[in-house]
């Protein structure tokens, strides 16, 4: 199995209230909360959230933090980089 680098996270988002990433190991044993996003109803760039996570595999949680906020997400991107064939036993 390859380790990962998972690093700055591009989105394409629209909505009301703040939105929160969590990057995750593949059975949740490890995490790394990002930086809260500031939504807005028009927007003409997309944000990119800077990440930093090192695993074989990830998974991505999008939440928003309140209740009556709103999403909608048309595109997503993950940068990655191969760092290593395994890690060290």
């Amino acid at each position: 199995m390859n380790v990962n680098h998972f690093g700055p996270i591009r989105l394409r988002v629209t909505g009301a209230g703040n939105l929160r990433l969590t990057l995750f190991s593949y059975d949740e044993v490890f995490s790394d909360v990002q930086a809260p996003l500031v939504l807005s109803a028009v927007n003409s760039l997309a944000p990119t959230v800077l990440g930093n996570f090192t695993q074989m595999k990830a998974k991505l949680r999008i939440e928003t933090t309140a209740i009556d906020e709103t999403f909608n997400i048309s595109q997503i991107i993950i940068y990655t980089k191969q760092t290593g064939t395994s890690f060290p036993q």
